[in-house]
């Protein structure tokens, strides 16, 4: 009987807690966090060209604290509250997210697609190719110490994966223009991510990552922002082509890639140098050959 009166004190006390702070949110002029987002000129990734928005149904998960900008409290205010973009064009969250006060600064972190984090310097995180949008990790902060006046959060989000194309012609070598059945990059698709800096630090071993075809001619893929990766292999019947760029193939963060390969029975070139830029212009091109494997 004890142990269930103590219960029944606490259930009232927090009722008590959560209804004085909600009654002093409402005579100050507000209560509720309501958030806009968007990606600037950003975009999320798809498989085909280079844009697309949020859409109906798209979830992302929201964090709030107070303290310092510079590291996210133990003691959230809103811990990964996940909201749903609606045919109305609002995020709706799946439980209310409140202001502590009206007049303590505020901190914002969001990601896209919903995700729990625990470590926010330091998320493990793991591409999976074959999973374009689970793996297309966008972040936006705001971090300027906004308070309750300040609602609705505006929250601006960047990509942090990279993405890479493959454009590929052929000689005149084949009769006809053979059929691809693989395209992989040789990098590591494991990372760090620390979101306040929105900085992603590859870990990990490289291995082959495939790519998605377009068509036979086409193929894309995100990838980790690294260094080091040199190496595209074209799979034709059975045998694999090979071109290994003489320096780094840029991979950064927001970034898209463009490699255009000729090609050959013996050989792939280069077509034209390779250029980077935001997802939604044109990225970096790269142009070369690949050959046979032995």
């Amino acid at each position: 009987m004890k142990t269930s009166k103590l219960f029944t004190i606490a259930i009232l006390s927090i009722a008590a807690l959560a209804c004085s702070r909600e009654n002093a949110n409402t005579a100050q002029g507000g209560k509720y966090i309501t958030i806009k987002a968007g990606i600037g000129e950003m975009t999320k990734v798809q498989t085909t060209g280079n844009t697309a928005i949020f859409k109906e149904g798209d979830k992302l998960s929201m964090y709030a604290w107070t303290g310092s900008a510079a590291a996210v409290s133990t003691d959230l205010v809103v811990n990964g509250v996940k909201n749903t973009l609606g045919a109305d064009g609002k995020w709706t969250p799946e439980i209310q997210m409140l202001w502590a006060d009206m007049i303590t600064p505020h901190y914002f972190l969001g990601i896209y697609p919903a995700r729990t984090v625990t470590n926010f310097t330091a998320d493990a995180y793991e591409l999976k190719p074959a999973e374009y949008e689970a793996s297309d990790l966008l972040v936006a902060t705001n971090l300027g110490g906004l308070k309750a006046q300040n609602d609705p959060v505006a929250l601006t989000f960047d990509h942090m994966m990279a993405k890479l194309n493959v454009n590929l012609t052929f000689r005149n070598q084949w009769a006809t223009e053979p059929t691809v059945t693989a395209v992989t990059a040789t990098a590591k698709k494991s990372a760090t991510v620390d979101y306040l800096s929105k900085l992603v630090t590859a870990s990990g071993t490289a291995g082959a990552i495939a790519l998605t075809s377009v068509k036979n001619s086409e193929w894309s893929g995100l990838q980790v922002p690294q260094s080091g990766v040199h190496t595209i292999t074209i799979t034709i019947d059975g045998k694999d082509y090979v071109y290994t760029h003489n320096t780094d193939i840029p991979l950064g963060s927001g970034k898209f890639t463009t490699v255009n390969l000729i090609v050959g029975r013996d050989q792939i070139n280069l077509a034209t140098e390779i250029t980077i830029t935001d997802w939604a212009s044109q990225g970096a091109t790269i142009e070369g050959d690949a050959e046979e494997e032995d």
